[in-house]
This record gives C-alpha cells, structure tokens and sequence, in this order.
C-alpha cells in the first residue's frame, strides 16, 4: 500500500490532535514535548539556511541593475498586498461592526503591556545590527537579513578569486541546511500532531467558557477570518493570475505542506525552511529568486496580521463606544502597515504592534484583553495567510523573471 502524500499525512494529524485534545485531555503532558522538539528542529535550521540562502542567492544575482529591480518588485508586492489586506480589513469591520454591544467585563486582564512609546522610526532602526554576532545568537531576523543581504550584495563588488569561494562555501551549507531541513519535513505530521493538541487542549478544559467566548466573540472572530479568506482565495489568486497568468490553485496545491505547517505552528519562521523546499521544488522557482524573497518576505510581509491589527483595533473602538473619523481610520491603516514591517525582531511582536496602532489614535490600549482570548486561534489562520503572501511573492516576481514554473 503507498504511503499517502505529506500533505495528507498532516491533515490527518491535525484531526488527529483534536480528537486527542477533546478526549484524552488530561494525557497531553506525554506527547506536548514532541511539537517542541519539531519546534526546535526547524529553528535550528533557519538562521543558518537563511544567512546561506540569501548570501548565495543576492551573490547570485549579479548586477546592481539587477539587485534594485528585484529588491523593487518584491516590496512592491509586499507593500500592495498588505495594503489591500488591510483596507479589506476596514471595510469588513465597519460593515458588521462585531464590537457593537459587546461587555467589557468579558476582557481578560493583562498583567504587564508592552511598552508602546517606540517610534515606527526606533522599529525600523533594529533591522541595522550593532553586533551581527549577537543577532545571530539572539535570533533577530531583520538585523540577520540586513547582514546577510549587505554581505551577498558585496561579494558582487570584489574579484572572482575572492568571489567564487565565498560563494562556493555558502551555496555548500545552503545545499547541506536543505538536506537537513528534507529530513525535519518527515517529522512535519508527528509534530502538527502534538502542536495541536497542545493547543486545543488549552480550550477544552472548561466548556462553558468556551462557549461563552465563542458566543460573545463569534461574530469578531467571523470578521476577521473572513477578510482572510477573501484576501487569500481571492485577493492573491486574481493578483497571481491577472499578472503573471499562474494557476492559483495548483500553485496552492503546491504549497499544501507549509500552509498547514504554518496554521498548526502560527510561526513564519518556523515554517520557512519547509516555505524555501516547497517554492524551489514544487513551484520551480529557482534559488535566486527563493532566497531573496521568502526570508525577506517571513519578516516584514504580514499581510494577516496587518488586517486583523486593523480589525482589532476598529473592533476595540466600537466596543468602547468609541466614533473614528475617517483621517483616524487612515492613520490605523498606515500604523498597521509600518508596525507590521518593524515587529519581526520583537518580543510579544503581536501585542506591541496592537499598542502601537492603539496609541497612534488614542485607543485604550486595556482593550487588548478584549481580543485575547481568541488570539492563539487567530494567529492560526493569520499566520497561514502571511505564508501564503511570501509564496505567492515568490511566483510572482520568478515569472515576472521570465522563469519557466511547474503552475
């Protein structure tokens, strides 16, 4: 009998862990330390596949002619495709109004905010590291990336005998990362398992809560995964198919292993290295394009999450009695694109985003405890759809390239 496909495979074990979370509740001590070993297998992988990608891929490249028209089209798509999420976003939330009506009392009580006296400017400041060394150990991706691109750029400035082995030994250790990274992808279905119901397991405990929230709170949730879809099975397909003629469907057919990775995990870096595998040989896209674009795009395209900063916030108002005009509704617009772009290296990047957006229009940042509760289901759905906008970037600005994809 043949083995299934991956993707089958991993949505078996996401069944699987609900079903595990709902009636074996009290035994998901013995299996939680797998999804954190499938964890910490991908993160392994990530800083240095991504440092050896992006130096390979940007020293690939050639030209600066070349560097800028590339470094163009991918935050060009970025910058559009978050804009379009977000004034979705806007729209949706000021047609159903989901926080009308809705009791205060229900917010859950923060113990400590997140400072939100940064400056878009100070966010955007730590993408420059002081000390790439202590980026690398502490894991910051906007500094890493920054190196990284800075270091391939310049690799096309020096001579061919210094040139070819610098990126020689890269393109060694990009090969050897995504060997290893083939192997962790096997472990993918254990790992969603596990992740899963962990994560289910912190809401079947207590049914009647559940369904109060659920209750409450259902027709913000609606809100929010319906700007989502519409933004993934809609917005992004016609952007795929009106530009470059891909076919969105086989083109999310072929992505099928990461995106469900991505919803099980809510993490875009942890997905990448499986993000990097699915683009390159499923897609066709070649490494060039790949490394340039999906590391970039993991960190600063959160076409997702800026749509429900932006839905959360207008909900946060409207739950507060609290009227926007159109110039605040603008400025959460512009604040949640530029909060999204700078939070990558940032602790709790979802909450100090969030103060961010509050403070820009005056918002009692307290309303955060109103969206909390069904933040961790949320970021399931956001996160998939922040991985969608990288792949969809990639083949995309690969076809624009004149290259030759399997969609």
């Amino acid at each position: 009998m043949r083995k299934p496909e991956i993707h089958w495979q991993i949505l078996i074990a996401l069944g699987a862990g609900v079903l595990f979370a709902l009636y074996l509740h009290p035994y998901i001590g013995w299996i939680s330390w797998i999804g954190s070993l499938f964890l910490q297998l991908l993160k392994m992988v990530i800083i240095p596949l991504i440092v050896s990608s992006i130096i390979s891929g940007v020293g690939g490249i050639g030209s600066t002619e070349n560097m800028g028209r590339l470094g163009l089209k991918t935050i060009s798509f970025y910058l559009i495709t978050s804009i379009l999420a977000i004034v979705l976003g806007l729209a949706l939330v000021n047609f159903f109004k989901p926080g009308i009506g809705i009791d205060l009392s229900l917010a859950t009580t923060i113990t400590e905010l997140p400072s939100a006296d940064q400056s878009i400017g100070q966010i955007l400041l730590r993408s420059i590291p002081d000390n790439i060394f202590k980026s690398l150990a502490d894991g910051e991706m906007l500094p890493i990336i920054f190196f990284a691109m800075t270091f391939g750029f310049f690799t096309n400035m020096v001579s061919n005998e210094y040139r070819k082995p610098v990126l020689g030994f890269f393109n060694a250790v990009f090969e050897i990362m995504m060997k290893i990274t083939m192997t962790v992808i096997k472990l993918t279905p254990l790992g969603v398992f596990a992740i899963m119901a962990t994560v289910i397991s912190q809401y079947a405990g207590d049914g009647n809560a559940l369904i109060q929230i659920f209750s409450s709170l259902g027709i913000y949730m609606f809100t929010v995964l319906a700007g989502l879809i519409i933004h993934s099975l809609i917005t992004l397909p016609l952007i795929m198919w009106l530009t470059v003629r891909i076919n969105p469907w086989k083109h999310i057919r072929n992505m099928s292993t990461p995106l469900l990775t991505a919803f099980s995990t809510s993490s875009s870096s942890a997905t990448l290295p499986l993000t990097m595998e699915a683009v390159e040989n499923k897609d066709g896209v070649s490494n060039k394009i790949s490394s340039f674009t999906l590391p970039l795009g993991a960190t600063i395209n959160m076409n997702g999450t800026a749509l429900y900063e932006c839905v959360a916030a207008i909900f946060i108002a409207q739950a507060y009695g609290i009227e926007l005009s159109i110039i605040q509704q603008i400025v959460i617009v512009i604040t949640a694109l530029l909060a999204a772009v700078g939070s990558a290296g940032i602790p709790m990047a979802g909450l100090v985003m969030m103060t961010i957006v509050l403070k820009a229009v005056g918002l009692p940042l307290e309303g955060i405890g109103l969206v909390l509760a069904v933040d961790r289901i949320l970021d399931m759905f956001r996160t998939t759809v922040n991985v969608f906008g990288d792949t969809c970037a990639a083949a995309v600005i690969a076809k624009s390239e004149g290259e030759q994809l399997n969609v």
